[in-house]
Protein backbone atom coordinates (compact mmCIF):
# COMPACT_ATOMS: atom_id res chain seq x y z
CA UNK A 1 0.00 0.00 0.00
CA UNK A 2 1.24 3.25 -0.96
CA UNK A 3 -0.29 5.53 1.70
CA UNK A 4 -2.20 4.80 4.84
CA UNK A 5 -4.13 6.22 7.82
CA UNK A 6 -2.95 4.56 11.24
CA UNK A 7 -5.37 3.73 13.55
CA UNK A 8 -4.82 3.41 17.42
CA UNK A 9 -7.15 1.30 18.74
CA UNK A 10 -7.78 2.21 22.46
CA UNK A 11 -10.82 -0.68 22.76
CA UNK A 12 -13.46 1.67 22.06
CA UNK A 13 -16.73 -0.30 20.58
CA UNK A 14 -16.34 2.06 17.58
CA UNK A 15 -13.13 1.87 16.02
CA UNK A 16 -13.99 -1.03 13.04
CA UNK A 17 -16.69 2.32 12.60
CA UNK A 18 -13.65 4.93 12.17
CA UNK A 19 -11.78 2.19 9.50
CA UNK A 20 -15.22 1.52 7.79
CA UNK A 21 -15.54 5.21 7.05
CA UNK A 22 -11.98 6.06 6.29
CA UNK A 23 -12.32 3.71 3.39
CA UNK A 24 -15.38 4.25 2.23
CA UNK A 25 -13.53 7.87 1.19
CA UNK A 26 -11.01 5.31 -0.85
CA UNK A 27 -8.30 5.40 1.61
CA UNK A 28 -6.38 2.41 2.90
CA UNK A 29 -6.37 2.65 6.89
CA UNK A 30 -5.10 0.28 9.60
CA UNK A 31 -6.23 -0.40 13.08
CA UNK A 32 -3.50 -1.67 15.65
CA UNK A 33 -3.40 -1.90 19.21
CA UNK A 34 -2.42 1.24 21.27
CA UNK A 35 0.14 -1.03 22.63
CA UNK A 36 1.47 -2.30 19.41
CA UNK A 37 1.47 -0.01 17.35
CA UNK A 38 3.71 -0.13 14.29
CA UNK A 39 7.00 1.95 13.37
CA UNK A 40 6.23 5.41 11.23
CA UNK A 41 7.10 5.22 7.90
CA UNK A 42 6.94 7.12 4.79
CA UNK A 43 3.24 5.19 3.93
CA UNK A 44 1.76 6.53 7.15
CA UNK A 45 0.42 9.52 6.11
CA UNK A 46 -1.59 10.80 9.65
CA UNK A 47 -2.81 8.92 12.76
CA UNK A 48 -6.26 8.80 14.56
CA UNK A 49 -6.72 8.17 18.23
CA UNK A 50 -9.47 6.01 19.18
CA UNK A 51 -12.11 6.31 22.04
CA UNK A 52 -11.93 3.86 25.06
CA UNK A 53 -14.26 2.55 27.82
CA UNK A 54 -11.25 3.77 30.16
CA UNK A 55 -10.56 6.82 31.56
CA UNK A 56 -7.51 9.00 31.45
CA UNK A 57 -7.97 9.69 35.51
CA UNK A 58 -7.60 5.99 36.00
CA UNK A 59 -4.33 4.66 37.58
CA UNK A 60 -3.12 2.93 34.69
CA UNK A 61 -5.16 4.33 31.95
CA UNK A 62 -3.91 2.98 27.98
CA UNK A 63 -0.80 5.25 27.03
CA UNK A 64 1.38 5.77 24.06
CA UNK A 65 4.39 8.01 23.13
CA UNK A 66 2.28 10.88 21.51
CA UNK A 67 5.89 12.42 20.80
CA UNK A 68 6.03 9.85 18.00
CA UNK A 69 3.22 11.48 16.24
CA UNK A 70 2.79 15.03 17.47
CA UNK A 71 4.22 17.60 14.88
CA UNK A 72 4.95 15.00 12.81
CA UNK A 73 2.34 13.60 11.25
CA UNK A 74 -1.58 14.82 11.18
CA UNK A 75 -3.40 13.56 13.91
CA UNK A 76 -6.42 13.17 15.42
CA UNK A 77 -8.08 11.98 18.62
CA UNK A 78 -11.63 10.92 19.14
CA UNK A 79 -13.00 11.34 22.36
CA UNK A 80 -10.86 9.49 24.60
CA UNK A 81 -8.44 10.16 22.28
CA UNK A 82 -8.96 13.78 22.50
CA UNK A 83 -8.82 13.45 26.31
CA UNK A 84 -5.75 11.90 26.13
CA UNK A 85 -3.96 14.07 23.96
CA UNK A 86 -5.17 17.54 26.75
CA UNK A 87 -4.42 15.07 29.17
CA UNK A 88 -0.62 14.76 28.53
CA UNK A 89 -0.51 18.45 27.52
CA UNK A 90 -1.65 19.78 30.86
CA UNK A 91 -4.77 20.08 30.72
CA UNK A 92 -7.94 19.15 32.67
CA UNK A 93 -10.22 16.02 32.54
CA UNK A 94 -13.08 15.57 35.26
CA UNK A 95 -15.78 13.17 35.28
CA UNK A 96 -18.56 14.61 33.43
CA UNK A 97 -21.31 15.84 36.23
CA UNK A 98 -24.10 14.21 33.93
CA UNK A 99 -23.15 11.05 32.15
CA UNK A 100 -22.68 12.48 27.86
CA UNK A 101 -24.35 9.71 25.67
CA UNK A 102 -26.53 10.85 22.82
CA UNK A 103 -27.54 13.38 19.85
CA UNK A 104 -25.84 16.99 20.72
CA UNK A 105 -25.44 20.31 18.43
CA UNK A 106 -23.05 22.36 17.75
CA UNK A 107 -23.25 25.77 18.89
CA UNK A 108 -20.33 26.93 17.97
CA UNK A 109 -18.02 26.02 15.15
CA UNK A 110 -15.07 27.48 14.02
CA UNK A 111 -15.71 27.28 10.49
CA UNK A 112 -12.71 28.31 8.69
CA UNK A 113 -10.47 25.74 10.30
CA UNK A 114 -10.01 23.07 8.16
CA UNK A 115 -10.99 20.57 10.36
CA UNK A 116 -14.78 21.50 10.04
CA UNK A 117 -15.03 22.51 6.40
CA UNK A 118 -18.53 22.02 5.39
CA UNK A 119 -19.53 21.39 8.97
CA UNK A 120 -22.17 23.87 9.77
CA UNK A 121 -23.62 25.35 12.57
CA UNK A 122 -26.12 23.36 15.03
CA UNK A 123 -24.55 20.09 12.51
CA UNK A 124 -25.41 17.21 14.81
CA UNK A 125 -23.06 14.99 16.73
CA UNK A 126 -22.85 11.89 18.79
CA UNK A 127 -21.80 11.88 22.42
CA UNK A 128 -20.66 8.93 24.26
CA UNK A 129 -18.58 9.64 27.35
CA UNK A 130 -18.27 9.83 30.90
CA UNK A 131 -15.40 12.07 31.59
CA UNK A 132 -15.16 15.69 30.07
CA UNK A 133 -12.57 17.66 29.30
CA UNK A 134 -12.75 20.93 31.50
CA UNK A 135 -9.90 23.01 30.93
CA UNK A 136 -7.19 23.16 27.85
CA UNK A 137 -3.62 24.73 27.75
CA UNK A 138 -3.15 27.98 26.37
CA UNK A 139 -1.48 26.84 22.75
CA UNK A 140 -5.00 25.17 22.39
CA UNK A 141 -7.29 26.58 20.12
CA UNK A 142 -10.79 25.84 20.86
CA UNK A 143 -13.12 24.66 17.68
CA UNK A 144 -16.26 23.37 18.31
CA UNK A 145 -18.94 23.69 21.65
CA UNK A 146 -22.40 22.34 22.07
CA UNK A 147 -24.28 23.33 24.64
CA UNK A 148 -23.33 21.46 27.80
CA UNK A 149 -19.98 20.49 26.13
CA UNK A 150 -17.84 23.71 26.08
CA UNK A 151 -14.63 21.58 24.54
CA UNK A 152 -16.30 19.39 22.23
CA UNK A 153 -13.44 20.29 19.36
CA UNK A 154 -9.75 21.56 19.78
CA UNK A 155 -6.39 22.38 17.54
CA UNK A 156 -2.98 22.47 18.78
CA UNK A 157 -1.54 25.48 17.70
CA UNK A 158 1.33 25.02 15.03
CA UNK A 159 0.80 21.34 14.42
CA UNK A 160 -2.03 19.21 12.43
CA UNK A 161 -2.72 17.86 15.41
CA UNK A 162 -6.95 17.69 16.55
CA UNK A 163 -9.41 16.55 18.92
CA UNK A 164 -12.85 15.95 19.06
CA UNK A 165 -15.08 15.14 21.88
CA UNK A 166 -17.85 13.43 19.67
CA UNK A 167 -17.93 10.22 18.06
CA UNK A 168 -17.99 11.13 13.49
CA UNK A 169 -17.86 7.69 12.46
CA UNK A 170 -21.20 7.07 13.95
CA UNK A 171 -24.39 7.68 11.40
CA UNK A 172 -26.35 10.15 14.15
CA UNK A 173 -23.14 12.97 13.76
CA UNK A 174 -24.71 13.97 10.23
CA UNK A 175 -21.42 15.56 9.11
CA UNK A 176 -19.45 13.12 10.54
CA UNK A 177 -18.60 12.20 6.82
CA UNK A 178 -17.28 14.84 5.78
CA UNK A 179 -15.26 15.82 8.96
CA UNK A 180 -13.42 12.68 8.28
CA UNK A 181 -12.64 13.72 4.74
CA UNK A 182 -11.64 17.03 5.72
CA UNK A 183 -8.51 14.96 8.02
CA UNK A 184 -8.06 12.11 5.93
CA UNK A 185 -7.84 14.29 2.11
CA UNK A 186 -7.18 18.00 3.07
CA UNK A 187 -5.34 17.53 6.26
CA UNK A 188 -3.51 14.50 5.85
CA UNK A 189 -3.08 14.55 1.55
CA UNK A 190 -4.62 11.14 1.18
CA UNK A 191 -4.98 10.96 -2.94
CA UNK A 192 -8.52 8.28 -2.26
CA UNK A 193 -7.27 6.30 -5.12
CA UNK A 194 -7.92 2.63 -2.93
CA UNK A 195 -10.26 1.34 -5.04
CA UNK A 196 -11.32 -2.07 -6.05
CA UNK A 197 -9.62 -2.25 -8.96
CA UNK A 198 -6.35 -0.79 -7.92
CA UNK A 199 -6.56 -3.75 -4.52
CA UNK A 200 -7.16 -6.74 -7.10
CA UNK A 201 -4.47 -5.42 -8.99
CA UNK A 202 -1.79 -4.94 -6.35
CA UNK A 203 -2.82 -7.91 -4.60
CA UNK A 204 -2.60 -10.26 -7.73
CA UNK A 205 1.17 -8.84 -8.06
CA UNK A 206 1.98 -9.12 -4.91
CA UNK A 207 0.42 -12.85 -4.88
CA UNK A 208 2.71 -13.52 -8.14
CA UNK A 209 5.97 -12.68 -5.95
CA UNK A 210 4.71 -14.35 -3.02
CA UNK A 211 3.69 -17.36 -4.62
CA UNK A 212 5.86 -17.49 -7.58
CA UNK A 213 5.57 -21.51 -9.04
CA UNK A 214 4.38 -22.76 -5.41
CA UNK A 215 1.05 -24.95 -5.30
CA UNK A 216 -1.47 -24.09 -3.10
CA UNK A 217 -4.55 -25.22 -2.01
CA UNK A 218 -8.03 -23.94 -0.68
CA UNK A 219 -11.00 -24.75 1.36
CA UNK A 220 -14.07 -23.47 -0.91
CA UNK A 221 -17.09 -23.32 1.06
CA UNK A 222 -19.29 -21.65 -1.22
CA UNK A 223 -19.13 -18.16 0.31
CA UNK A 224 -18.47 -15.13 -0.81
CA UNK A 225 -14.97 -14.72 1.15
CA UNK A 226 -13.38 -18.44 0.80
CA UNK A 227 -14.99 -17.08 -3.47
CA UNK A 228 -13.41 -14.12 -4.01
CA UNK A 229 -9.88 -15.42 -2.43
CA UNK A 230 -10.25 -18.41 -4.36
CA UNK A 231 -10.42 -16.08 -7.62
CA UNK A 232 -8.13 -13.56 -6.36
CA UNK A 233 -5.32 -16.64 -6.63
CA UNK A 234 -6.22 -18.13 -9.20
CA UNK A 235 -5.85 -15.32 -11.76
CA UNK A 236 -2.35 -14.73 -9.64
CA UNK A 237 -1.10 -18.28 -10.58
CA UNK A 238 -3.33 -20.23 -12.84
CA UNK A 239 -3.88 -24.18 -12.65
CA UNK A 240 -1.21 -24.15 -9.65
CA UNK A 241 -4.34 -23.49 -7.16
CA UNK A 242 -6.50 -26.80 -5.86
CA UNK A 243 -10.02 -25.78 -4.29
CA UNK A 244 -11.70 -28.45 -2.93
CA UNK A 245 -14.92 -28.29 -1.24
CA UNK A 246 -16.18 -30.81 1.15
CA UNK A 247 -19.77 -31.79 1.78
CA UNK A 248 -20.31 -32.24 5.42
CA UNK A 249 -23.75 -32.93 5.43
CA UNK A 250 -24.38 -30.23 7.42
CA UNK A 251 -24.84 -27.81 4.14
CA UNK A 252 -28.36 -26.20 3.80
CA UNK A 253 -30.18 -28.17 1.05
CA UNK A 254 -28.85 -29.05 -2.28
CA UNK A 255 -25.97 -26.59 -1.20
CA UNK A 256 -23.50 -29.13 -2.64
CA UNK A 257 -24.62 -29.80 -6.13
CA UNK A 258 -25.51 -26.16 -6.73
CA UNK A 259 -21.80 -24.51 -5.31
CA UNK A 260 -19.90 -27.28 -7.23
CA UNK A 261 -22.48 -26.15 -10.40
CA UNK A 262 -21.59 -22.35 -9.93
CA UNK A 263 -17.80 -22.96 -9.83
CA UNK A 264 -17.77 -24.66 -12.85
CA UNK A 265 -18.00 -21.62 -14.92
CA UNK A 266 -15.37 -20.22 -13.20
CA UNK A 267 -12.57 -21.42 -14.43
CA UNK A 268 -11.98 -22.98 -10.89
CA UNK A 269 -9.96 -26.23 -10.11
CA UNK A 270 -12.76 -27.61 -7.99
CA UNK A 271 -12.68 -31.18 -6.55
CA UNK A 272 -15.90 -31.63 -4.36
CA UNK A 273 -15.86 -34.51 -1.33
CA UNK A 274 -18.81 -36.20 -0.17
CA UNK A 275 -17.74 -37.21 3.42
CA UNK A 276 -21.05 -36.87 5.24
CA UNK A 277 -20.97 -40.15 6.87
CA UNK A 278 -17.42 -39.37 8.58
CA UNK A 279 -19.35 -36.28 9.80
CA UNK A 280 -22.17 -37.58 11.08
CA UNK A 281 -20.34 -40.59 13.23
CA UNK A 282 -17.99 -38.02 14.47
CA UNK A 283 -21.10 -36.16 15.69
CA UNK A 284 -23.06 -38.85 17.34
CA UNK A 285 -24.20 -38.35 20.77
CA UNK A 286 -22.89 -34.73 20.98
CA UNK A 287 -24.89 -32.16 22.22
CA UNK A 288 -22.43 -29.45 23.70
CA UNK A 289 -21.70 -26.45 20.73
CA UNK A 290 -18.40 -26.52 21.50
CA UNK A 291 -17.40 -30.27 21.23
CA UNK A 292 -20.23 -30.12 17.80
CA UNK A 293 -17.56 -27.91 16.36
CA UNK A 294 -14.08 -29.27 17.50
CA UNK A 295 -15.63 -32.62 16.35
CA UNK A 296 -16.69 -31.19 12.74
CA UNK A 297 -13.15 -29.32 12.83
CA UNK A 298 -11.28 -32.19 13.11
CA UNK A 299 -13.20 -34.33 10.60
CA UNK A 300 -12.68 -31.71 8.38
CA UNK A 301 -8.66 -31.90 8.85
CA UNK A 302 -9.05 -35.14 8.29
CA UNK A 303 -10.75 -35.05 5.10
CA UNK A 304 -8.97 -31.63 3.86
CA UNK A 305 -5.50 -33.15 4.70
CA UNK A 306 -6.92 -36.50 2.91
CA UNK A 307 -7.60 -34.91 -0.60
CA UNK A 308 -5.13 -32.19 -0.42
CA UNK A 309 -2.14 -35.30 -0.18
CA UNK A 310 -3.02 -35.95 -3.65
CA UNK A 311 -1.81 -32.53 -5.33
CA UNK A 312 1.58 -33.24 -5.84
CA UNK A 313 4.40 -30.92 -3.61
CA UNK A 314 1.26 -28.37 -2.71
CA UNK A 315 3.36 -25.66 0.01
CA UNK A 316 0.68 -23.05 0.10
CA UNK A 317 -2.75 -23.09 2.25
CA UNK A 318 -5.09 -20.16 1.12
CA UNK A 319 -7.91 -19.06 3.80
CA UNK A 320 -10.82 -16.73 3.28
CA UNK A 321 -9.73 -14.92 6.18
CA UNK A 322 -10.86 -11.08 6.58
CA UNK A 323 -9.64 -7.85 8.03
CA UNK A 324 -12.73 -8.69 11.46
CA UNK A 325 -11.25 -11.91 12.16
CA UNK A 326 -7.81 -10.27 12.06
CA UNK A 327 -8.51 -7.75 14.40
CA UNK A 328 -10.54 -9.73 16.66
CA UNK A 329 -7.06 -11.87 17.46
CA UNK A 330 -4.86 -9.16 17.88
CA UNK A 331 -7.66 -6.62 19.71
CA UNK A 332 -6.55 -4.43 23.02
CA UNK A 333 -8.98 -6.96 24.93
CA UNK A 334 -6.73 -10.02 23.71
CA UNK A 335 -7.96 -12.72 21.27
CA UNK A 336 -11.18 -13.97 21.64
CA UNK A 337 -10.36 -17.63 20.68
CA UNK A 338 -13.84 -19.18 21.60
CA UNK A 339 -15.92 -16.95 20.22
CA UNK A 340 -15.11 -18.49 16.63
CA UNK A 341 -13.05 -21.83 17.24
CA UNK A 342 -14.51 -22.93 13.83
CA UNK A 343 -12.83 -20.11 12.03
CA UNK A 344 -10.30 -21.43 9.47
CA UNK A 345 -9.99 -24.30 11.10
CA UNK A 346 -6.95 -23.79 13.04
CA UNK A 347 -5.37 -26.68 13.22
CA UNK A 348 -5.10 -27.27 9.04
CA UNK A 349 -1.48 -25.64 8.91
CA UNK A 350 -0.03 -27.24 11.74
CA UNK A 351 -0.84 -30.55 10.42
CA UNK A 352 -0.13 -29.95 6.78
CA UNK A 353 3.09 -27.76 7.58
CA UNK A 354 2.06 -25.58 5.20
CA UNK A 355 2.15 -21.88 5.13
CA UNK A 356 -0.62 -19.46 4.77
CA UNK A 357 -1.78 -17.34 2.42
CA UNK A 358 -4.41 -14.65 2.75
CA UNK A 359 -5.07 -11.90 0.08
CA UNK A 360 -8.46 -10.29 2.27
CA UNK A 361 -7.01 -10.39 5.24
CA UNK A 362 -7.14 -6.43 4.58
CA UNK A 363 -10.73 -5.92 3.87
CA UNK A 364 -14.48 -5.74 5.50
CA UNK A 365 -17.05 -7.55 4.41
CA UNK A 366 -18.43 -5.14 2.12
CA UNK A 367 -15.43 -4.85 0.59
CA UNK A 368 -14.67 -7.95 -0.18
CA UNK A 369 -18.27 -7.81 -2.07
CA UNK A 370 -16.78 -4.74 -4.01
CA UNK A 371 -13.37 -6.86 -5.19
CA UNK A 372 -15.79 -9.83 -5.94
CA UNK A 373 -17.94 -7.80 -8.13
CA UNK A 374 -14.79 -5.87 -9.64
CA UNK A 375 -13.43 -9.51 -10.77
CA UNK A 376 -16.95 -10.58 -12.31
CA UNK A 377 -18.18 -12.95 -9.89
CA UNK A 378 -21.89 -13.95 -10.18
CA UNK A 379 -23.91 -11.93 -8.35
CA UNK A 380 -25.24 -15.24 -6.08
CA UNK A 381 -22.77 -16.19 -4.83
CA UNK A 382 -21.38 -12.34 -3.69
CA UNK A 383 -25.04 -11.87 -2.29
CA UNK A 384 -25.54 -14.79 -0.35
CA UNK A 385 -25.62 -14.74 3.34
CA UNK A 386 -22.92 -15.52 5.52
CA UNK A 387 -23.00 -19.34 6.81
CA UNK A 388 -21.17 -20.07 9.61
CA UNK A 389 -18.41 -22.78 9.46
CA UNK A 390 -19.91 -25.64 11.84
CA UNK A 391 -23.56 -25.03 9.37
CA UNK A 392 -26.34 -26.55 10.46
CA UNK A 393 -24.68 -28.80 13.19
CA UNK A 394 -25.32 -25.23 15.49
CA UNK A 395 -28.29 -24.49 14.49
CA UNK A 396 -29.51 -27.71 15.54
CA UNK A 397 -29.79 -27.51 19.18
CA UNK A 398 -28.81 -30.57 20.85
CA UNK A 399 -27.45 -34.16 19.45
CA UNK A 400 -27.34 -34.17 15.44
CA UNK A 401 -28.89 -37.15 13.49
CA UNK A 402 -29.46 -37.27 9.93
CA UNK A 403 -32.96 -37.18 10.24
CA UNK A 404 -32.69 -33.69 12.45
CA UNK A 405 -30.55 -32.21 9.25
CA UNK A 406 -33.33 -33.53 6.66
CA UNK A 407 -35.72 -31.45 8.51
CA UNK A 408 -34.04 -27.89 8.85
CA UNK A 409 -32.66 -28.09 5.33
CA UNK A 410 -36.18 -28.32 3.94
CA UNK A 411 -37.17 -25.39 7.07
CA UNK A 412 -34.39 -23.55 5.72
CA UNK A 413 -35.18 -24.29 1.82
CA UNK A 414 -38.29 -22.91 2.13
CA UNK A 415 -37.68 -19.73 3.89
CA UNK A 416 -34.76 -18.70 2.22
CA UNK A 417 -37.02 -19.62 -1.09
CA UNK A 418 -39.67 -17.06 0.44
CA UNK A 419 -37.43 -14.28 0.96
CA UNK A 420 -35.58 -14.79 -2.23
CA UNK A 421 -39.26 -14.62 -4.22
CA UNK A 422 -40.48 -12.00 -2.25
CA UNK A 423 -37.52 -9.41 -2.67
CA UNK A 424 -36.55 -9.89 0.64
CA UNK A 425 -33.61 -11.62 0.38
CA UNK A 426 -31.28 -9.02 0.11
CA UNK A 427 -32.16 -6.61 2.25
CA UNK A 428 -31.37 -8.84 4.93
CA UNK A 429 -27.76 -9.25 6.34
CA UNK A 430 -28.46 -13.10 7.63
CA UNK A 431 -31.11 -15.66 7.46
CA UNK A 432 -31.59 -18.76 8.90
CA UNK A 433 -33.50 -21.38 10.88
CA UNK A 434 -32.70 -22.83 13.87
CA UNK A 435 -34.35 -26.16 15.79
CA UNK A 436 -35.02 -26.80 18.90
CA UNK A 437 -34.45 -29.35 21.17
CA UNK A 438 -38.33 -28.87 22.25
CA UNK A 439 -41.20 -30.58 21.07
CA UNK A 440 -44.97 -28.81 21.43
CA UNK A 441 -48.43 -29.63 21.28
CA UNK A 442 -50.52 -28.96 18.15
CA UNK A 443 -53.84 -30.04 16.38
CA UNK A 444 -53.58 -31.24 12.79
CA UNK A 445 -57.14 -32.23 11.30
CA UNK A 446 -58.95 -34.18 14.48
CA UNK A 447 -55.72 -35.02 16.01
CA UNK A 448 -53.37 -34.07 18.73
CA UNK A 449 -49.73 -33.59 17.75
CA UNK A 450 -46.20 -33.26 19.39
CA UNK A 451 -43.59 -32.40 17.12
CA UNK A 452 -40.63 -30.38 16.39
CA UNK A 453 -40.48 -26.04 16.90
CA UNK A 454 -38.39 -24.26 14.93
CA UNK A 455 -37.24 -20.52 15.08
CA UNK A 456 -36.86 -18.37 12.20
CA UNK A 457 -33.66 -15.77 12.38
CA UNK A 458 -32.89 -12.69 10.06
CA UNK A 459 -30.78 -10.31 11.11
CA UNK A 460 -29.41 -6.75 9.52
CA UNK A 461 -25.82 -5.69 9.95
CA UNK A 462 -22.53 -4.54 8.61
CA UNK A 463 -20.11 -6.84 9.32
CA UNK A 464 -21.78 -8.75 12.01
CA UNK A 465 -20.22 -7.57 14.93
CA UNK A 466 -23.30 -5.77 16.11
CA UNK A 467 -26.84 -6.63 14.39
CA UNK A 468 -30.51 -6.22 14.26
CA UNK A 469 -33.71 -8.03 13.59
CA UNK A 470 -34.82 -7.44 10.91
CA UNK A 471 -38.73 -6.61 10.56
CA UNK A 472 -40.32 -8.83 8.64
CA UNK A 473 -43.92 -8.44 6.92
CA UNK A 474 -46.29 -10.48 9.42
CA UNK A 475 -48.16 -11.70 6.71
CA UNK A 476 -44.78 -13.09 5.04
CA UNK A 477 -44.08 -14.01 8.53
CA UNK A 478 -47.60 -15.74 8.26
CA UNK A 479 -47.26 -17.52 5.06
CA UNK A 480 -43.95 -19.50 5.51
CA UNK A 481 -44.60 -20.18 9.03
CA UNK A 482 -48.41 -22.18 6.82
CA UNK A 483 -45.90 -23.02 4.45
CA UNK A 484 -43.12 -24.92 6.84
CA UNK A 485 -46.12 -26.43 8.80
CA UNK A 486 -48.08 -27.98 6.03
CA UNK A 487 -45.32 -29.50 3.91
CA UNK A 488 -41.84 -30.54 6.47
CA UNK A 489 -43.31 -33.33 8.45
CA UNK A 490 -42.57 -32.93 12.30
CA UNK A 491 -42.79 -29.61 12.75
CA UNK A 492 -45.89 -28.07 14.10
CA UNK A 493 -44.72 -24.42 15.41
CA UNK A 494 -42.75 -21.77 14.42
CA UNK A 495 -41.69 -19.09 16.30
CA UNK A 496 -39.70 -15.82 15.20
CA UNK A 497 -36.44 -14.29 16.94
CA UNK A 498 -36.25 -10.91 17.74
CA UNK A 499 -33.23 -10.53 19.89
CA UNK A 500 -30.46 -8.16 18.35
CA UNK A 501 -26.87 -8.54 19.53
CA UNK A 502 -25.29 -7.84 21.59
CA UNK A 503 -26.79 -9.11 24.07
CA UNK A 504 -27.70 -12.27 21.60
CA UNK A 505 -25.67 -13.40 19.37
CA UNK A 506 -26.34 -14.09 15.45
CA UNK A 507 -26.85 -18.11 16.21
CA UNK A 508 -27.90 -19.52 18.59
CA UNK A 509 -25.09 -21.66 19.48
Amino acid sequence: MSEKILILDFGSQYTQLIARRVRELNVYCEIHPYNKAPEIDASIKGVILSGSPCSVREQHPPMVDLSLYRGKLPLLGVCYGAQLLAHTSGGTVQPSSIREYGRAKLNEVHSSDALFKEVPLESQVWMSHGDTITAIPDNFELLASTETVKVAAYKIKGEQTYGIQFHPEVTHSLQGKELLRNFVVHIAGCSQDWTPDAFIETTIAGLQKQLGNDKVVLGLSGGVDSSVAAVLIHKAIGKNLTCIFVDNGLLRYQEYEEVLASYQHMGLNVIGVNAKDQFYKALKDLSEPEAKRKAIGRVFIDVFDQEAHKVQDVKWLGQGTIYPDVIESVSVKGPSATIKSHHNVGGLPDKMKLKIVEPLNTLFKDEVRQVGKALGIDATILQRHPFPGPGLAIRILGDITPEKVHVLQQVDHIFISRLKDKGLYNQVWQAGAILLPVHSVGVMGDERTYEKVVALRAVSSTDGMTADWVHLPYEFLADVSNEIINRVKGVNRVVYDISSKPPATIEWE
